[in-house]
């Protein structure tokens, strides 16, 4: 990916603790377009999210955006949305107001109140009182009211039903219809990606397995199975994930291996939840 198009570069990000450490994490983030991050639970997408919004400090390594090193003066042009509010609970949409806004120099009452009214969340409303995909509106408003360049959601849509999720997509896609903005999209509900993601970030015990384009992903792996006493030892080695069953096996081999498999073996397209499944079934097996 070119870095002059990169509107946030992650770039060797290492941070170790007693059970778990990033190892190098880099990817870069394109202006115009929604990258997904995803991996299975565990892997470092939370850390990293919280390093790039300098929640913690990593050991090592750097965020670069819009060419600057990212730094507490970076929250304006940040906007985040997590799986839930940090608002106190009694507020009601004028005091979430009152209370955010001084943090923001860019922050517009304006568009605020505009959001407001186009997500039809209701002003007198108590945070507590606001059902979960009412309350994400919310993040969403505060996130989208400060001129924010950058959004970066981490796991917003658990929980949520299929149309408050697609009203989501809608408020993505409008927000990166300006070329200079972009998303970072952390969620296990890859099917959201599939719809509406240009890129993948996908990382698996804090290293990245792949980052780029998602087509490119998942034109790079294929779904196997079929009986088990026709393949050889090399040729099982090859099928990440590989697990034996009763009738035969399954798992997933990368495209390019396809051609070395017996002629009677099926594979199929797969799909972004395979790709994590069968790829943190292959890490549990090498370990």
């Amino acid at each position: 990916m070119n870095n002059l198009n990169s509107l946030i570069e992650v770039k060797n990000i290492c941070k170790t603790y007693p059970d778990f450490s990033l190892d190098n994490v880099s990817f870069n983030v394109p202006r115009g377009f929604i990258m997904g991050f995803i991996g299975p639970n565990g892997a470092g997408k939370t850390t990293t999210i919280k390093s790039i919004l300098n929640m913690l400090s990593p050991d090592s390594g750097e965020i670069i955006l819009f060419g600057e090193k990212i730094s507490v003066d970076s929250k304006d042009a940040i906007g985040v949305v997590m799986d839930s509010p940090f608002y106190v609970d009694d507020w009601n949409i004028t005091d979430v107001e009152k209370a955010i806004s001084p943090f923001y120099k860019s922050w517009n009452r304006d568009k605020f109140d505009e959001l407001i009214k186009k997500f039809n969340i209701v002003p007198t409303k108590k945070v507590k009182e606001l059902s979960r995909g009412m309350k994400v509106k919310l993040m969403l408003a505060v996130a989208l009211s400060h001129d924010a360049k950058l959004l970066i959601l981490d796991e917003p849509t658990s929980g949520l039903d299929p149309a408050v999720r697609d009203d989501l997509m809608d408020i993505l896609a409008d927000f990166i219809a300006d070329e200079n903005k972009a998303v970072l999209f952390s969620t296990h509900i890859t099917s959201d990606l599939e719809k509406i993601a240009d890129y993948i970030t996908f990382i698996i015990n804090g290293k990245i397995e792949f980052t780029g384009e998602k087509d490119k992903l998942i034109e790079s792996y294929r779904l196997v199975k079929g009986g088990v006493a026709n393949l050889s030892a090399e040729q099982k080695q090859n099928i990440i994930g590989y697990r034996e069953h009763n009738v035969g096996f399954d798992g997933m081999i990368k495209t390019e291996n396809i051609k070395n498999l017996p002629a009677d073996v099926v594979t199929d397209k797969i799909s972004l939840d395979d790709i994590i499944i069968y790829m943190n079934k292959g890490a549990k097996n090498n370990e």
